[in-house]
């Protein structure tokens, strides 16, 4: 059978540029001219933005690639949130006077305002090219996942070929339908952050809130490998020290510190967890004695390959902190987003152009390092 290559882009609010990164150091890899490597595009968070951009420009992957990389390099707090002292003033007082003190209508209220990511990516975003890449096959589905707080469930809405079935498993559903800003509005609403999006009857927020197998809709939507790029630390760094050789600063955490873990856990924990069972039944599948039929049993193996950040995500925040509005700045740093400490909150939330481009040149470094084993996985 011809191997069907998946892209699965994870969430993580600003991180999302290393991913940009990635895709550019892969640009280069490929021919000029090269037809888009990823029939399946799969994204979550932030992770569906560049998702849903990339299938959009299917047809000319080079072109979406550097497209999507300027937007990138471009970005600027304001353009995602109010960052102004009205703006944050008035949404810090309406969040305090309706959520704490349970004043006001029955509106979706959150500690930031994100409405002007709305016009973002109205101006930005062309979703007729979605239709034009899979008619002329060069994509076979675009999918993004976000989360129902009515019925608890992941929802993976997917654009692709009538012969995709919708699937239903614990939790988790698959739902074709034709992909809009409304979706990728759902599927970016970090929760707390940014305010929940309505789509039909039930309120959605970001994707990554309990999907505990990122990699699955990839395969139903019928990938039979997958490329993941993540955006945590470096799979492969060294085992942490013991409980006797770390050193503790002895202070209560911050409201960031714990936010920056409670982040973590939502946008890589069930991302590493599910590639690390992938692998698990990958070398099952090799066990099977020869007259098992590992397709049959749901154990057929799938080719995993992961390019991650190599250096930690939070430092590099650390470093462009000053390059938060004011505004923001005075909001953030009461819970310790300022501080080193809570710098994980901010690794998400800065979305300015000199964090972004750090995070898309370490994506680029860190793809042309993978140059053999990405040569090897997209078949150059």
């Amino acid at each position: 059978m011809t191997a069907t290559t998946g892209l699965i882009l994870s969430g993580g609010g600003a991180r999302a540029a290393y991913q940009v990164g990635v895709l550019a150091g892969i640009a280069e890899l490929l021919p000029p001219g090269a037809a888009n490597p990823f029939p399946v595009i799969v994204g979550t968070s932030a992770g569906a933005i560049n998702a849903v951009t990339l299938a959009s420009g299917a047809t000319r992957f080079a072109e979406s690639v550097q497209r999507l990389t300027a937007f990138w390099q471009n970005f600027s707090s304001h353009l995602v949130l109010r960052s102004d002292w009205p703006g944050v003033i008035r949404q810090a007082s309406r969040f305090v006077s309706h959520s704490l003190l349970g004043f006001g209508g029955d509106v979706p209220v959150a500690l930031l305002d994100s409405s002007p990511l709305r016009g973002l990516l109205q101006a930005h975003l062309h979703l007729d090219g979605i239709g034009e890449a899979l008619a002329s096959e060069q994509l076979r589905a675009v999918a993004i996942t976000a989360f129902g707080y009515d019925s608890g469930q992941a929802v993976t809405f997917y654009q692709g070929g009538e012969t995709i079935q919708p699937w239903l498993r614990h939790r988790r559903i698959g739902v074709p339908t034709a992909l809009s800003i409304e979706h990728l509005l759902a599927s970016s609403a970090i929760p707390l952050l940014f305010a929940p999006v309505k789509l039909g009857d039930e309120y959605f927020g970001d994707g990554a809130v309990r999907q505990s197998a990122p990699i699955s809709p990839a395969l139903h939507l019928g990938a039979s490998r997958v490329l993941v790029v993540g955006v945590s630390g470096n799979p492969q760094r060294p085992a942490p020290p013991l409980p006797s050789q770390r050193l503790f600063s002895g202070r209560q955490p911050s409201l960031a510190q714990i936010g920056g873990h409670m982040l973590n856990s939502t946008f890589i924990d069930s991302l590493e967890d599910d590639i690390e069972l992938l692998q698990r039944l990958n070398h099952l599948s090799h066990l099977l004695p020869a007259h098992l039929n590992a397709r049959a049993l749901g154990l057929a193996p799938i080719e995993v390959l992961v390019v991650a950040p190599s250096q930690p995500l939070d430092e590099i925040a650390a470093r462009h902190r000053r390059q938060l509005p004011a505004a923001l700045r005075m909001f953030l740093r009461g819970p310790g987003a300022t501080r080193t400490s809570g710098a994980g909150v901010l690794s998400y939330l800065l979305f300015e152009a000199s964090y972004c481009s750090e995070l898309i040149e370490l994506g680029r470094r860190d793809a042309l390092a993978k140059r053999g084993a990405l040569s090897r996985f997209l078949g150059l």
